[in-house]
C-alpha cells in the first residue's frame, strides 16, 4: 500500500487536527490539569467530546457499534494527540485495550462505556523498572469458581483512574489476561504523577479474587492477547511519538525564524540548518515507519509485529531527538515552564518508555529474525 494518507483519512486528520488544537490546547488541557492538582490528569469532558466526534468507536467494529476502521485512522489521532500534548485515555482505552477484547465475550460488557466516553481502561503488564512482558511473576491461582490474583504491577498509565484494568498473571495453563473491576476487593491502588503530569499509578493485588467470567478469551491464552494490546499500544505510542516530535520540530524552526543573535536571524546560520533538516528527514522515515505498521496491523500481515518493533523505535528515537534540539535550540529559556518545547521533552520520556523503549524494541526485532 502506498505510505500516504487516503481522501477520508485526510478529512479525518484534518477533524482531528482542528478539534485538537481548540479544544484539546496545550493551555486549555494539560496545563489546566496540571496545575489545578487533579487527581486524574485529564478531563472527563473532553473524554466524553471524543466519543462525541466518533474517536473512541474507530477501532471497534461497526457491528458492535463502533466505526469498524482500523490502526492507521486510530494513528491519525493520535498523532494530533502528540501535536497538542492532549491528556486522555485514548491511546490506553480505546486503542490497546479495545484491541485486547475483539473477538471475546468481555468486549459486550466494556465497548459501551468506551464508545459513550464514560469508561477509563488500563493495562497493568509491567513489574520491574523497565517494560519486559516476557518475565511476567505475577501469580493467579484457581479459587472456587474463578481466581485469586496476588502480586503486583507498576507504570499503569490510568491506573488510578480505571473503571476497569486488564492484568496479565500467570497460571498453571499458561499467561492469562483478566478485567479486573474498580474497586474490587484486595487491590491498592498508588497514584503517581509522571514525568509529563499524567497519572500513573502502582497496584497491589493482595488475593483479588475475581469470577471465571473476568478471563479475557481462554485460561492459559493470554499470550494472543496481550500481542494484540500491545501491537496497538506500541503502534499507536510511535504515532503520538511522531507527532510530539514534529510539534517541536515546528516550534523549534518557527523559533529560529524569529530569535537573532550577533544582529542575525539564528535560523541563518548552517549549522542549524543542516541539523534542522536532518531533523526533519528523521521524522518523515518514521511517521512513514508508523503507517507501514498500521497498514500491516490492518491487513493482519504476517509481518506486522516485525514492524511495529521498527516503527516504536524509530519513532522513539525521531521524537528524542526532535525534543532535545528544541530545547537545545531554544536555549536556556528551553529549560523553563513558560516555553511548551519542555513539555513535549518530558511527554517524549513518558511515551518512549511505555510498551518497550527503543532499545528493547531493537532486542525484540533482533530476536525475531533470529539473531
Amino acid at each position: 500500500m502506498p505510505l500516504y494518507l487516503d481522501d477520508d483519512q485526510t478529512m479525518l486528520r484534518d477533524s482531528a487536527r482542528s478539534f485538537m488544537t481548540g479544544e484539546g490546547a496545550i493551555a486549555k488541557q494539560l496545563r489546566h490539569w496540571r496545575d489545578s492538582g487533579c487527581s486524574d490528569g485529564f478531563g472527563h469532558a473532553l473524554w466524553k467530546q471524543f466519543a462525541e466526534m466518533g474517536f473512541t468507536g474507530i477501532l471497534i467494529d461497526e457491528a458492535d457499534g463502533g466505526l469498524g476502521l482500523g490502526h492507521v485512522e486510530a494513528g491519525i489521532v493520535l498523532e494530533e494527540i502528540g501535536r497538542n500534548l492532549t491528556p486522555s485515555p485514548f491511546l490506553v482505552s480505546a486503542v490497546a485495550f479495545v484491541a485486547a477484547l475483539k473477538g471475546t465475550k468481555l468486549r459486550e460488557r466494556w465497548y459501551p462505556g468506551i464508545l459513550a466516553g464514560e469508561t477509563v481502561a488500563a493495562l497493568a503488564v509491567d513489574e520491574g523498572p523497565k517494560h519486559r512482558p516476557e518475565a511476567i511473576a505475577m501469580r493467579a491461582e484457581r479459587s472456587g469458581n474463578g481466581f485469586s490474583l496476588s502480586g503486583s504491577k507498576q507504570f499503569v498509565v490510568q491506573g488510578a483512574s480505571a473503571d476497569v484494568t486488564l492484568v496479565a498473571a500467570a497460571t498453571d495453563e499458561g499467561l492469562t489476561l483478566f478485567a479486573v473491576e474498580k474497586g474490587a476487593r484486595g487491590l491498592e491502588v498508588e497514584g503517581v504523577r509522571l514525568a509529563d503530569s499524567s497519572i500513573g499509578a502502582r497496584l497491589t493485588f493482595a488475593a483479588v479474587e475475581v469470577d471465571a467470567d473476568a478471563v479475557v478469551g481462554e485460561v492459559g491464552g493470554g499470550a494472543a492477547v496481550l500481542a494484540r494490546a500491545l501491537n496497538a499500544g506500541r503502534t499507536g505510542a510511535a504515532a503520538e511519538l511522531v507527532g510530539v516530535g514534529s510539534a517541536a520540530m515546528d516550534m523549534t524552526v518557527d523559533y529560529l525564524k524569529q530569535r537573532k543573535q550577533f544582529g542575525r536571524l539564528i535560523g541563518e546560520f548552517q549549522a542549524l540548518q543542516f541539523r534542522s533538516a536532518h531533523l526533519y528527514s528523521e521524522l518523515e522515515i518514521a511517521r512513514a515507519a508508523t503507517l507501514k505498521a498500521q497498514q500491516l496491523l490492518d491487513e493482519g500481515n504476517a509481518e506486522a509485529e516485525a514492524m511495529v518493533a521498527v516503527a516504536k523505535a524509530k519513532a522513539g528515537r525521531a521524537s528524542q531527538l526532535a525534543v532535545q534540539e528544541g530545547v537545545q535550540m531554544h536555549g536556556g529559556i528551553g529549560m523553563t515552564d513558560e516555553y511548551d518545547i519542555g513539555l513535549y521533552m518530558k511527554r517524549d520520556r513518558v511515551l518512549n518508555e511505555l510498551f518497550g523503549d527503543p532499545a528493547y524494541q531493537a532486542d525484540r526485532l533482533a530476536r525475531m529474525k533470529g539473531y
